[in-house]
């Protein structure tokens, strides 16, 4: 019996990096979309989102399953409990890629306004972040959980770079502001979608301490 409750648990974290492994996707695959005007490619990320969504329904049915008839203690407990939050931050992040798709399919032919350079820099550190963040996740690392965290620091700047050029380019042509307000909703997506990356690291410390601790910059 406990064999197949073991089997189960590590069943469960092995979905978690699944969904993972298809948000990572998202993350990447949106930002080709922007900068190659790929509207086919865009509009198959849109699509693809509900594959996201329905994975975290079904990971949450197996926490409460597993909690109803297995009754887990203490570390098995934390672990289920970090991964009921870590798919919502999961789900959203895709949310933040579906979202970056959508602005390329409204961009369309439109002329580009600036070299697409900093946004596909925070796409692919976006990217990066969460691939060690399910790293630390399956290792229980709470230095690199910790460490992502203040990796954190370098979308933002990154953001605030893109934000100031685009309201410089804003300023100078008034007639790039529809253009230019897009790019930033684009560089929006990708920051939060960095700030929910703090989050999932913030439950492994959880997972690995037994104590919620605000590693990340401020989120909202």
């Amino acid at each position: 019996m406990r064999k197949n409750y073991e089997r189960s648990l590590k069943a469960l974290q092995d979905e978690v990096l699944v969904m993972g492994s298809m948000v990572e996707k998202a993350i990447l695959r949106s930002m080709e979309a922007l900068k190659n005007r790929d509207l086919e490619l865009a509009r198959q990320i849109i699509a693809e989102d509900n594959a996201i969504n329905q994975k975290r329904f079904d990971i949450e049915e197996q926490c409460v399953e597993l909690i109803a008839t297995q009754q887990p203690m203490a570390g098995d407990l934390r672990i289920i409990i970090a991964i009921l939050n870590m798919v919502v931050d999961l789900e959203r992040i895709g949310d933040h890629a579906e979202g970056v798709a959508k602005i390329a399919i409204m961009i369309g032919d439109e002329p580009p306004i600036k070299p697409l350079i900093d946004l596909p820099r925070m796409a692919e550190r976006a990217s990066q972040m969460l691939r060690e963040a399910l790293d630390a996740f399956i290792r229980r690392d709470v230095p690199l959980a910790k460490k992502i965290c203040d990796d954190d620091e370098e979308v933002d700047n990154l953001y605030n770079q893109v934000f100031r050029e685009l309201l410089l380019i804003m300023a100078e042509n008034p007639r790039t502001i529809g253009r230019a307000t897009r790019l930033i909703w684009v560089a929006h997506n990708l920051e939060r979608s960095a700030d929910r990356i703090t989050n999932i690291c913030e439950r492994v410390v959880f997972i690995a301490t037994g104590h919620m601790e605000d590693i990340g910059a401020s989120k909202y």
